[in-house]
């Protein structure tokens, strides 16, 4: 009887990651054109560009069209009505200064963007607005 030890072949087990790259690009693809998707600013207006870009706290979005139409976040409203819409949305008495940013259009006219900067100013709240010129 011959006792003799085999030599052990070194092996060893590989996984096929091919399947998984397929899966991980097919939801990397997923996830990138759900999120071109969800965009919160329905409205269409055509914003400038900028090299550098001021931020702060947004508690009121108000968007101004080229055909002089006011929006607070989706919802159209009323020139006439904007003060008292503005009012429920800005809260006096908050130890933190509302902010009103404005989204106007690039032909937007400037009476009715000033319009919205002095109610939100009257109100209490400060003003950011994004205007851009024709070039």
């Amino acid at each position: 009887m011959s006792l003799r030890k085999t030599k052990l072949r070194d092996e060893h087990a590989e996984i096929d990651t091919g399947p998984l790259n397929d899966i991980l690009f097919i939801l990397l693809m997923f996830f990138l054109m759900i999120s071109t998707l969800a965009n919160p600013n329905v409205i269409k207006l055509s914003v400038p560009k900028a090299k550098s870009d001021t931020r702060q706290k947004q508690s009121v979005v108000v968007s101004v069209d080229k055909n002089k139409n006011f929006f607070i976040g989706t919802r159209k409203i009323n020139a006439d009505s904007l003060e008292a819409v503005l009012r429920r949305y800005i809260k006096e008495g908050d130890s933190i200064k509302p902010a009103v940013v404005i989204n106007a259009d690039s032909i937007a006219h400037w009476g009715e963007i000033v319009k919205v900067m002095k109610v939100a100013r009257k109100l209490g709240a400060s003003t950011s607005a994004t205007v851009s010129g024709n070039d």
